[in-house]
């Protein structure tokens, strides 16, 4: 069975390119029993893709077969109309200012330009890194996009076009697009290596306080091999090839302001399963919805107020109900970067006027000196380990970033115990306050005091799993478990659609 097909409403349709065994009529895909079989990589290119047509009906057929579709239903849905998408223009804005910023593409007396991508390529230079942004939002083979001037340039349109829509030059340059992306994109399975899922592993391998270290990945790596899953790490630039696979692990420092939290929200606009999926990251990446949350849902923060503005009552306020030291927060900080102490009223005054330059609110808290703070991973609402983190050597948080990180003062020692050894309180205070983010991996930061009061610090949406530290009691297992889930999530996702299509 061939892995990848791409569908073509007639074989003429293809004649003025070379003739290829994958070619497949969408008349025979719709009908053949020869395209059953589940993880088909299928490139659509049929003209007919208005709601109901045949190539339509390609990829809604294809999808419930499992297949893996370009354009997929949504891409197609999204781009039927603007109103559609129009919440993605202005996400994919910030790209175009700054990308046409000091273009020379135009001249003083253009308002207006269109451009095609083809497989994320585009004839235009200046333009190219636009294309791998509209491209990683719309994955789509033929895309004609237009720019007009209003003060700044904009994304007025976005169109899908067919085969027929091409001149004879774009003919070629679709024909090399096609090949590159092809050859990147539709892989062959190893040798003698039947794969049933295909799972992508976001990595930066220049990050220094990355979530998992080399042989933590290795071994999520050789569980996906153990279960028969292909694993393939990726970085940045491979926004565009989201689609390829059917689940995303990112294991980089997630945050809404670079591009993991848009590969979280590409992916799951895509059907893949996602740790750290875009919701989680928006969640817990802000203490201060945490702190409304665990609130809500009645489980103890450490006492803090939030703080707007500087001035002598919110400052005596503070004092009063705190004392010093107090501690003072950025509410998207991590790694203890952005979480400062303040010994008296001038550090406190200090630390306000920098952080509010960053935030309009900031977090203030009394300051709970713990010997060492406990971490739960917690997977799909039950804990999957724990960890006592200790302070660095003479400084009051794990890491200490006035070492250098190859300071083994850095940060404090750490101490893995079986999920059977901790106490319930902190078990059940951690499992409640991950749920209450979702069903995904996270990991609750708490502490206990000496009354055995326990506190919610953070709830971490990727929480960190290294060799030899949060794999320590489990070892293999803990990667087996992770990989078991994406696989459950997908098959439940797959039942889903299947049983939507039934009824």
């Amino acid at each position: 069975m061939k892995n990848f097909i791409v569908l073509v409403d007639k074989l003429s349709d293809w004649h003025p390119y070379f003739q290829s065994e994958h070619l497949v009529t969408v008349q025979d895909y719709l009908f053949s029993k020869d395209f059953q079989s589940p993880h088909i990589r299928v490139i659509n290119l049929s003209k007919k893709m208005k709601y109901l047509s045949l190539g339509y009906y390609c990829t809604i057929i294809g999808e419930a077969r499992s297949h893996k579709m370009l354009p997929s239903l949504k891409t197609i849905s999204d781009l039927s109309k603007k109103k559609f998408y129009y919440n993605d223009l202005e996400e994919l804005q910030k790209y175009t200012t700054e990308i046409l910023k000091n273009s020379q593409v135009f001249d003083s007396e253009t308002n207006q330009i269109s451009f095609r991508i083809y497989f994320s390529h585009t004839q235009i230079k200046d333009l190219r890194k636009l294309a791998l942004e509209i491209f990683a939002y719309y994955p789509s083979p033929i895309l004609e996009v237009n720019l007009c001037l209003d003060s700044v340039w904009q994304i007025s349109s976005i169109t899908p076009l067919g085969l027929g829509d091409l001149s004879s030059e774009e003919e070629d340059f679709f024909a090399t697009s096609l090949e590159k992306y092809s050859n990147r994109i539709w892989r062959l399975p190893k040798k003698h290596k039947d794969y049933i899922y295909d799972f992508a592993v976001l990595v930066n391998p220049a990050e220094k306080l990355a979530p998992s270290d080399s042989k933590a990945l290795q071994k999520f790596k050789e569980a996906c091999d153990r279960q028969s899953v292909y694993c393939e790490f990726i970085e940045k630039k491979d926004r565009v090839r989201i689609n390829e696979f059917d689940a995303l692990f990112i294991r980089e420092t997630t945050s809404i302001n670079n591009h993991t939290y848009s590969f979280a929200r590409i992916a799951k606009t895509e059907g893949l399963v996602v740790i750290d999926d875009s919701e989680s990251i928006l969640k817990c990446t802000n203490k201060i919805y945490i702190s409304n949350l665990m609130d809500r849902i009645g489980l103890q923060n450490i006492p803090g107020k939030f703080v707007h503005a500087i001035n002598e009552d919110n400052l005596s306020a503070l004092e009063k109900e705190f004392g010093y030291p107090m501690i003072i927060k950025i509410p998207d900080g991590s790694f203890s970067i952005g979480v400062n102490k303040a010994e008296n009223r001038e550090e406190l005054i200090d630390n306000l006027t920098s952080f509010l330059k960053k935030s309009d609110l900031v977090l203030v808290q009394k300051f709970l000196y713990t010997k060492f703070d406990w971490r739960v991973g917690v997977l799909d609402g039950k804990g999957l380990y724990a960890c006592k983190y200790f302070m660095s050597a003479d400084h009051w948080q794990i890491y200490n970033h006035e070492k250098e990180q190859a300071n083994e003062d850095f940060s404090g020692d750490s101490l893995t115990l079986p999920i059977s050894d901790i106490p319930p309180m902190v078990l059940d205070t951690a499992v409640k306050a991950a749920s209450s983010i979702g069903k995904g991996l996270y990991g609750v930061d708490l502490k206990e005091d000496e009354h055995g009061n326990v506190y919610v610090v953070e709830i971490n949406d990727n929480p960190n799993i290294d060799h030899d530290i949060e794999d320590a009691v489990l070892g293999e297992e803990l990667y087996d478990r992770l990989v078991s889930w994406f696989i459950s999530q997908i098959e439940k996702k797959a039942a889903n659609i299947s049983n939507k299509k039934t009824l």
